[in-house]
């Protein structure tokens, strides 16, 4: 067991990501979405839909950012520097967002201010999200075990697609989110913008699988290497296709279950394409790992009460407030 604690923290770390990308993601969307629409109505309604949850699914971007310090000093080490200005950005515009989230009730004459807050709070974080890992996918400048580039080596043009598409993604799995927890014509809205957005989406994901493609991108090597990675877009195409069904057919559990999956197969085609590296192609998992008797106390602690008290607490939060938002039920 001991031998292989660097493995179990990195998919530890990987689930507590691929949770924060989803939870988050989707009340990230719902404030992009926010900021496109001037009905009070609407606006309420959608903050009602995600105002039992939204903080909390922040808690895994915590769990993360915590894990990875103990258990990856390197990973940690090369990444803060390499981003400093989108991390601080990105702090930012969660705090800004959380606080319009509170604030916007408490006045009428100056709500345009925190409307724009929570809406463009939203807008930053999933951008800077997004363009993080553009950055990363197309390699970071290391050496030596540090971060040799320059501050703004993560806005190239790649990275600043991988943004677009991020908030995209984000605002699709929000509609969804929309879609399910809504009725009426705040859900008929929402299910009017699922079909564009799912559009963009896919024009994204071609245009990035071509320049990945022309540029030579390493990770491309991983895919003529690993044929079976194949079966991630496959089955993301096949949930985009039961997304269009259920739309059709108005079925609103569909379109934000599609798009979990959508979210889940492009999580494991990145993961599976960097395995074992934890920053791609420069430091693996077992030349980042902090030493065997840190990983066993994070273990111990972060592994086997933190984590399952995290997981507990997200579930029943979701269990409790399951269903349709009612109106008059609001936060606030």
């Amino acid at each position: 067991m001991t031998e292989h604690l660097p493995q179990v923290w990195a998919l530890l770390i990987a689930f507590a990501i691929m949770l924060y990308v989803m939870l988050d993601g989707f009340d990230l969307g719902i404030g992009i979405l926010f900021g496109t629409t001037r009905e009070e109505d609407f606006r309420r309604s959608m903050m009602d839909a995600i105002a039992p949850v939204w903080d909390g699914n922040e808690t895994w971007l915590v769990y993360v950012g915590a894990s990875l310090y103990g258990g990856f000093p390197l990973v940690y080490a090369i990444l803060l520097p390499a981003f400093y200005l989108p991390i601080t950005l990105l702090l930012i515009a969660l705090i800004l967002r959380g606080v319009a989230f509170e604030f916007r009730y408490k006045t009428e004459r100056m709500r345009w201010v925190w409307d724009l807050g929570f809406a463009g709070g939203s807008l930053i974080a999933a951008f800077v999200q997004g363009a993080a890992v553009g950055a990363i996918v197309e390699g970071l400048p290391i050496e030596g075990g540090r971060f040799v580039g320059g501050p703004f080596d993560w806005v190239s043009p790649f990275a600043v697609a991988c943004g677009i598409g991020l908030v995209l993604g984000y605002t699709l799995i929000g509609a969804g989110w929309v879609v399910m927890k809504t009725e009426g014509p705040l859900r008929d809205w929402a299910y009017n913008r699922i079909i564009p957005l799912s559009a963009c989406l896919l024009a994204f994901l071609a245009i990035a699988f071509g320049y990945a493609l022309t540029a030579d991108l390493r990770v491309m090597g991983r895919w003529f290497d690993r044929p079976w990675l194949l079966v991630f877009p496959i089955l993301g195409l096949c949930a985009m296709a039961g997304l269009l069904a259920g739309v059709r057919r108005r079925l609103d559990w569909a379109p934000f279950t599609a798009v979990v999956v959508v979210f889940l197969t492009a999580f494991g085609t990145m993961a599976a394409s960097f395995w074992p590296y934890m920053i791609p192609f420069s430091v693996t998992i077992d030349e980042a790992a902090a030493p065997v008797s840190s990983l066993r106390f994070l273990f111990y602690g972060g592994g086997t009460v933190v984590l399952p008290i995290i997981l507990a607490y997200t579930i029943t939060v979701y269990w409790i407030f399951r269903g349709k938002v009612r109106d008059g039920a609001g936060y606030h």
